[in-house]
């Protein structure tokens, strides 16, 4: 690394800019747009790729969200249990589901179990799509990584005065789509890891309402015994 006493005021001062990063909107913009470019090809599909990763992940968590688990504590739906005309949401609408077959075990567990299979099923289905995607990114990005090695071992065996100019573009194609592949894997998982609690959560909750089923019917059938 060069000395700053030895730099001019111009040099020190691009420097200072480099270090400081960029000052306002023009400047991320154009910090952006160089690193897009710098990138190659490989951006394009890598920005395709995070475009339907995130929609796809976030789809599925407005859709885990929308369920209101958060706004139906436990000993809520325990009353509404007991009431199921009083549930109110998407927990009174699977209460009222489950009891409307009557307060039988079998009719009971066999509604909970489609419900089941009809949510948590999709979201399975999504969880595996999602960690197929994040898996790729940044396998994507390695190709990048190869693709830029390839240009600086082209730029390397040339005798003209394009070899700098072959050799930093193939540097910058290596690292900047192998930063931007793990930049999209990791926020990934933790989208991964946030839609797979939510989907925990939904599966508790239904585990609960079997085994309060159960307790009632068992309850219900020495009462008549």
């Amino acid at each position: 690394m060069p000395d700053a006493t030895n730099l001019s005021d111009a040099q020190q001062q691009a420097v200072e800019k480099v270090l400081s990063g960029p000052q306002n909107f023009g400047e991320l913009l154009h910090f952006i747009t160089s690193v897009w470019n710098d990138g190659g090809w490989v951006m394009i599909p890598l920005l395709m790729l995070t475009i339907y990763l995130y929609f796809e992940g976030a789809s599925v968590l407005l859709s885990m969200n929308r369920l209101g688990l958060k706004k139906a504590p436990q000993e809520v739906w325990h009353k509404w249990y007991a009431n199921p005309e009083e549930g109110q949401g998407h927990v009174g609408e699977v209460i009222r589901y489950a009891m409307a077959g009557g307060r039988s075990t079998d009719a009971i567990l066999g509604r909970i179990e489609t419900v089941r299979q009809n949510i948590l099923s999709f979201v399975n289905q999504k969880i595996r799509l999602l960690t197929v995607l994040v898996a790729v990114s940044p396998l994507m990005g390695l190709l990048g990584t190869v693709i830029g090695m390839l240009t600086t071992f082209k730029g390397l065996a040339t005798s003209t005065g394009q070899t700098v100019d072959l050799v930093a573009k193939g540097i910058s194609v290596a690292l900047i789509t192998t930063q931007t592949g793990l930049m999209i894997a990791i926020p990934g998982y933790l989208f991964i890891s946030l839609i797979m609690r939510k989907r925990n959560e939904y599966a508790a909750f239904l585990s609960q309402l079997e085994s309060l089923s159960v307790q009632d019917c068992a309850k219900a059938e020495k009462e008549t015994a």
